[in-house]
């Protein structure tokens, strides 16, 4: 039996796909940790594409910052 996995795709150049079910998968469980993965990941690959003008890169930094940050503690 072959154990090696085959490369369905990929998303956003960064998350491998082994097939259409593990996208369905994917899309079937997601929860709001792993939503914000994808977004993340997403941002950055359409960054690495030149797909923003510099305001935007900033407001999305800005933005990634914000979400990203750690909550204080009291």
């Amino acid at each position: 039996m072959d154990n090696q996995r085959k490369n369905y795709g990929s998303l956003f150049n960064s998350i491998n796909l082994d097939s259409e079910e593990h996208l369905e998968l994917i899309l079937a469980t997601m929860d709001k940790e792993h939503s914000l993965f994808y977004l993340i990941e997403s941002i950055k690959f359409a960054y690495s594409k030149n797909c923003f003008t510099m305001g935007e890169t900033e407001v999305i930094s800005k933005a990634l910052r914000v979400i990203l940050k750690e909550p204080e503690t009291k």
